[in-house]
């Protein structure tokens, strides 16, 4: 992508980003009249009733909040009063452990079956029924079963993520061209060294792009689970604050969670990039 085209990206995105907070504040602040009550009345009914205020908070709100949680983020007052960078770090360690444990399975299972025509013809229906199962439709069954709440959210990571990995590292081996496999062949290469040395390499894009999907999908589906498991983590944290009606932190964590998605996502976009070589 050369310099200008950057340029004028970040100019858009900028000009665009301005648009949406200005037009968030201006449909945010107050324009109602102030309204005569008791000051008993009032107090119960708040700022929305007594000054026209708008229920959603604004940006410089969310602003002003954001920067108090950031001023603290590892504080910790009890069960259900946390730092942001606490509830965080629980969830990506969850991400993280579940999403490895998918790889170490889906990437040596997606070779297998994608170098045996057998296996893959053999294995491809339960495949096919396993996986458009919603990984939340598991979460029951995990908790009767392991009777732990953070392990059963590891292991709806590891169900959601082991299928894009598996699917696509199954075709990016079956897709390698024949005439290198062929050559390797030819040359008395053997299968184990011929998966390292051949398959391995031409498959790497095609694996990482299923990797990439999965640690998307992975970070999606947490925030659920931890709705539905409580104690810790960021889904934790949204459903915990709505419960305290506290709409800025819930904004606050919605975008914590698109950022941190973001970076994940940014992250594997560039190992891809590393192994992506042109014919």
């Amino acid at each position: 992508m050369s310099t200008s085209l950057r340029l004028r990206a970040g100019l858009v995105s900028i000009v665009l980003l301005a648009a949406f907070l200005g037009i968030w504040h201006l449909a945010t602040r107050s324009t109602g009249t102030t309204t005569t009550m008791s000051p008993e009345y009032a107090k119960l009914m708040g700022l929305t009733a007594t000054q026209g205020k708008s229920a959603m908070p604004g940006p410089l709100d969310v602003g002003a909040k954001l920067w108090e949680h950031l001023k603290r983020p590892f504080y910790d007052n009890g069960p259900n009063d946390k730092g942001l960078g606490i509830q965080l770090a629980y969830s990506i360690a969850r991400v993280g452990t579940g999403y490895l444990l998918a790889v170490l399975v889906a990437i040596p299972l997606g070779f297998l079956i994608g170098m045996s025509p057998l296996l893959s013809k053999a294995l491809d229906p339960f495949i096919q029924v396993l996986k458009p199962i919603s990984p939340l439709a598991w979460m029951p069954l995990a908790l009767y079963t392991i009777k732990d709440s953070s392990v059963s959210a590891i292991f709806v990571i590891f169900i959601c993520s082991i299928w894009p990995m598996l699917l696509n590292t199954v075709f990016g081996v079956a897709s390698v061209r024949k005439e290198w496999v062929n050559v390797a062949r030819t040359l008395e290469v053997g299968t184990v060294r011929r998966a390292f040395t051949v398959i391995l390499p031409a498959a790497a894009p095609t694996i990482l792009t299923g990797m990439r999907i999965s640690i998307g999908i992975a970070w999606l589906v947490i925030v659920a689970a931890e709705m539905l498991v409580g104690g810790t983590g960021i889904g934790y944290f949204v459903w915990n604050e709505w419960n305290n009606l506290s709409i800025t932190n819930v904004i606050i964590a919605i975008l914590l969670i698109g950022v941190v998605g973001m970076l994940l996502d940014q992250i594997l976009a560039r190992f891809t990039r590393m192994v992506t070589f042109p014919e």
